[in-house]
C-alpha cells in the first residue's frame, strides 16, 4: 500500500535544525517518490461536488452560524516525528497564506486542481503588524499528475493553497509535526499588494504582515475513511 509506505519513510524525514543528517537527502527523495504514487482511491476518497460553500475562500467576510466549513482535515496518524491527513477544500475555498517553522512538509493533490503560491520570509524579522519582505518564489497550479509540492524550514516555508475550478484534496505530511510548546505554531500572514494587471516574473521581492487567522478561515474534522496507516 503507497499510503503506508510513505507514512514508514516519512520516520527517516526528520527536522533540517540544528543540521541535516547523513542521508537525510536521499530519504526526503525516496518519499517523494513514494508519495507519488498515492491515489484517492488508495486512501478511499471521491471527489466532491462542485457546488462553493458559503463563507469559502480568503475574503474577510465572516461567515455566518453553521456555516459548513470551507476546508476539512482527515487526521491520519501522527509520531513524534511527522503527522499525515488530507485536507479536503471545497469549491471556491483557500487555506491563507501561512508557514511551518521548523519544518519539512510534503503536499500531494489527489484530486482537484491547486494554485499554491510559496513564499520566503527575508531579514530582518518583524513582529505581528510590522510589514516584513518576503520573497515570492512561485506561483503554480498542481494536480494528481504533479508531483509533491516541497517545503523545507528555509525554502518555500510559507505558502497559500486555492482550490481552482471545483473542489479538490491533498495528502499533507510534516515532518516533524506542528507543535507550539517547541516553537512549532502556525502563523498567518497577508500579502501588501493589489492583484496585477500583467503577471510578475518571479522570483520577485514583496512584503507581507503577519496577522491573525482571518475570522472566515477554518478547519472542521471528518473521519479519514481509508485504510489502517501504520508508521
Amino acid at each position: 500500500m503507497p499510503v503506508n509506505a510513505a507514512a514508514q519513510q516519512s520516520q527517516a524525514v526528520p527536522s533540517l535544525h540544528p543540521a541535516p543528517e547523513q542521508g537525510f537527502g536521499e530519504n526526503l527523495h525516496r518519499l517523494q517518490q513514494l508519495l507519488s504514487e498515492v491515489r484517492a482511491e488508495d486512501l478511499h476518497l471521491v471527489p466532491r461536488g462542485p457546488a462553493a460553500v458559503p463563507g469559502a475562500g480568503c475574503s474577510r467576510a465572516g461567515a455566518g452560524a453553521g456555516t459548513v466549513p470551507p476546508v476539512s482535515y482527515m487526521h491520519i496518524c501522527e509520531t513524534e516525528s511527522f503527522s499525515m491527513g488530507v485536507f479536503l477544500l471545497r469549491s471556491g475555498a483557500c487555506i491563507p497564506l501561512h508557514d511551518h517553522p521548523g519544518m519539512n512538509g510534503m503536499l500531494k493533490v489527489l484530486y482537484g486542481s491547486l494554485r499554491i503560491a510559496c513564499l520566503d520570509p527575508l531579514p530582518p524579522a518583524a513582529p505581528p503588524g510590522v510589514r516584513r519582505r518576503a520573497l515570492l518564489r512561485s506561483r503554480q497550479l498542481c494536480t494528481p499528475a504533479s508531483p509533491p509540492c516541497l517545503l523545507s524550514p528555509h525554502t518555500d516555508n510559507l505558502h497559500q493553497i486555492d482550490a481552482v475550478d471545483g473542489p479538490a484534496a491533498f495528502l499533507d505530511i510534516l515532518a516533524p509535526p506542528y507543535d507550539p510548546e517547541n516553537g512549532r505554531d502556525c502563523h498567518y500572514y497577508r500579502l501588501l499588494e493589489a492583484p496585477a494587471a500583467e503577471p510578475h516574473a518571479l522570483p520577485r521581492e514583496v512584503w507581507l504582515v503577519e496577522t491573525p487567522q482571518a475570522a472566515d478561515f477554518w478547519c472542521g474534522g471528518e473521519p479519514y475513511p481509508g485504510p489502517k496507516v501504520s508508521p
